[in-house]
């Protein structure tokens, strides 16, 4: 993979990363609480990130090839009512990336913000790569699967996990604690706890260029949740937040953090733009 800055640049000097905003799977269509923006369908928002020494990193893979397929072999009847997928194979991340003129070997790392059907479906299209989540979400998923948001079919064929506990060697980032650096990856990639949603909930960030992208999953939906000024949640999206939360005080915690963070634009001279997995706006905002 050739590199994606300019070859006449210093050392000290960072090159740029190129970073692909996706959508892998749309969802149920919703409408915008305020006047202006027209109804859009909900997203799973992923982040292709092509770099110098680590290849591509796939962060979140949305719905795989298997669940647009075979629907009924992986997704719960459940999941299926509640988020009515529209399951259409271009929008998967193996053909985005073919599209882009790569393959599936290409992609050398997968991190996670956990594994819920909608996050981790494509996993079994990149057989080869490093899967990063945390440990306590992957205790959680082979605990508690078959259920409506953990389907076996998506690790079946034995990923290599890459877990990470919150101790150890881990550094605050942001205002947050228990941030680790992705094993193995040379560049700046960072899993940051963000418990609620689920057992191991977790932020990715990645540096991107001279900012950083930190996308937060499915600790917040909908981006007014986050605003400054007058926060709320959408009534639709909500109907999954509530339903999905393992512990609502940790989740409304670290909500509150991402709005402090969206609101500095930069914490300890970082700039940091915030992102979730399924807001349709914040997905055209920032793949635009």
């Amino acid at each position: 993979m050739s590199p994606t800055g300019s070859t006449n640049q210093v050392e000290s000097v960072r090159r740029p990363t190129t970073v692909h905003h996706l959508n892998c799977g749309s969802l149920m269509t919703i409408e915008a609480t305020y006047d202006g923006p027209p109804p859009l369908n909900a997203v799973c928002h992923c982040l292709l990130v092509e770099t110098d020494r680590d290849g591509l990193v796939l962060i979140e893979t949305g719905l795989g090839t298997d669940d647009v397929r075979r629907p009924e072999d992986s997704l719960a009847p459940e999941w299926m009512e509640l988020a009515q997928p529209r399951l259409r194979p271009a929008e998967t991340a193996l053909r985005q990336i073919e599209r882009l003129g790569y393959a599936a070997a290409d992609v050398r790392h997968i991190a996670l913000t956990h594994l819920d059907v909608d996050h981790c479906g494509g996993l079994p299209d990149f057989p080869e790569a490093r899967v990063h989540v945390m440990e306590a979400e992957l205790r959680a998923a082979l605990a508690e699967a078959p259920s409506r948001r953990y389907r076996p079919a998506h690790w079946a064929h034995g990923p290599r996990w890459e877990t990470y506990e919150p101790g150890g060697a881990s550094e605050e980032w942001g205002g947050f604690a228990g941030v680790r650096q992705l094993t193995g990856v040379h560049g700046d990639f960072r899993i940051v706890p963000l418990g609620g949603h689920s057992a191991g909930h977790a932020g990715i960030a990645v540096r991107d260029g001279d900012h950083w992208l930190l996308h937060a999953g499915d600790a917040y939906f909908y981006h007014r949740e986050i605003a400054v000024d007058a926060p709320h949640s959408h009534p639709l999206l909500d109907v999954v937040q509530l339903s999905a939360q393992v512990d609502e005080k940790l989740r409304i915690a670290n909500q509150e953090r991402l709005r402090d963070v969206a609101a500095a634009g930069d914490t300890a001279g970082e700039r940091i733009t915030v992102l979730n997995a399924h807001d349709p706006w914040d997905y055209l905002r920032l793949s635009a």
